[in-house]
């Protein structure tokens, strides 16, 4: 028979125990320990005793909120910048160069839509993906169950309840797919950073 927390990590419907307790008391204890952290150093040497998994060269801020810290799987050269919080009952992905804008919430945990059985306490999460070069811009709101998909923009103030295509901006409450980025936007991008190259070599 498998255990609440082996249940919740999978999905599956499950109630908080005395192993899940003594989890999320320990991972309060490294969060309170985390966000008194300043120097980069610092943050990444107690980061790696948090997450999952923690890639070459990402930064979390401080404050920083979560669950129980090792269902969170960090890639590399990825940011997340102040207030950002996960609620890591079920497995959360970031990829590699993903930026998270102040005061996002990612959040796994969903409860039975009968009163009823809510009252229980039982529930379950499901995971979400955000695959590499991902942009999220602050204050959006990831449910449980949702990718995005590589390469896409997500606007401030965002909530997404659906999987989001990789290369498009999306926005709204829901969010929805705006348009596909495309190379006009490369173009006009390289066009900006060939001209910042030029004026750094010039000073």
């Amino acid at each position: 028979m498998k255990t609440q927390k082996q249940r919740m990590i999978n999905s599956k419907l499950y109630m908080g125990d005395e192993e899940l307790r003594q989890d999320m008391y320990e991972a309060r204890c490294k969060m309170q320990d985390f966000n008194k952290s300043i120097t980069a150093e610092e943050i990444r040497e107690k980061a790696k005793n948090i997450f999952g998994e923690f890639g070459k060269d990402s930064m979390v801020t401080p404050p920083f909120r979560f669950d129980y810290g090792y269902n969170i799987f960090i890639g590399e050269h990825s940011y997340l910048n102040f207030n950002v919080s996960i609620l890591d009952c079920a497995p959360v992905y970031i990829g590699d160069n993903v930026l998270i804008g102040p005061d996002c919430a990612f959040l796994t945990p969903n409860h039975p839509k009968d009163p009823e059985i809510r009252r229980t306490f039982i529930e379950y999460a499901e995971p979400i993906k955000i695959e590499n070069d991902v942009w999220i811009g602050g204050k959006v709101t990831v449910i449980g169950g949702v990718t995005i998909g590589e390469g896409s923009i997500i606007g401030a103030g965002s909530v997404v309840v659906k999987d989001i295509p990789k290369g498009v901006i999306a926005a709204g409450n829901p969010c929805k797919v705006i348009r596909k980025i495309d190379e006009n936007d490369k173009q006009v991008w390289q066009e900006k950073y060939d001209d910042y190259q030029k004026e750094m070599g010039e000073e």
